[in-house]
């Protein structure tokens, strides 16, 4: 039975060409193991928000500002287009992207021994509808010695990632002690709500 919906829905998609505007190799990986054929893209986005936006709010406003860049291609009906932007919380404050070396270290020594939130907002659309989401994970890392993290931080490049660290590499391998909602959201796509909104197209 799983199997015959999961053939419909892949036949049903196979009229559409989705899209996923994203420059990071972490959400291509995802939607890949979806078994479901798309083309990737990817484009500078101004990523300013206005004031007093809540972290829910920011996530989605960042993912469909992204998807609002490429307008062009929602002219087509066949066309669905899938944005993301990830961000890393603790205490209710954002991490962005680590500006340099000493920014990276602040940010893990931060997180160090903590509780900190990841939510990815979602924008999913085309020409007749468009399907904005957040997914939220509470994500528990061990306590980091100075020396850990100078071993991370000297053989991964975490600067394109929020919160400077990627749960796929060491550091999460060692580090994360307990994930609670989506490990694939921590990767920067939860994979198991976009394959959802996909299936009621």
């Amino acid at each position: 039975m799983v199997q015959k919906f999961i053939i419909r829905m892949l036949e049903q998609l196979e009229n559409r060409h989705i899209i996923l505007a994203s420059a990071s190799p972490r959400r291509r990986f995802l939607l890949k193991q979806l078994d479901i054929e798309f083309t990737s893209i990817s484009a500078e986005v101004d990523e300013s928000i206005p004031e007093g936006m809540t972290p829910d709010e920011i996530a989605v406003f960042l993912a469909e500002k992204k998807a609002s860049h490429f307008k062009e291609l929602l002219e087509d009906p066949k066309n669905i287009l899938i944005t993301a932007d990830t961000l890393v919380l603790i205490n209710g404050k954002i991490l962005g992207k680590p500006a340099n070396l000493e920014d990276a270290r602040a940010m893990l020594q931060n997180l160090s021994g903590n509780m900190h939130q990841v939510v990815t907002g979602v924008c999913i659309r085309s020409k007749e509808k468009k399907r904005s989401f957040t997914d939220w994970t509470d994500v528990y890392f061990k306590d980091f010695s100075p020396e850990e993290i100078n071993y991370y931080l000297t053989n991964y490049k975490p600067y394109d990632k929020a919160g400077a660290y990627g749960a796929q590499e060491w550091i999460g391998y060692t580090g994360i002690r307990r994930l609670e909602g989506s490990y694939f959201n921590v990767m920067g796509l939860p994979v198991q709500r976009v394959y959802e909104e996909l299936c009621r197209y």
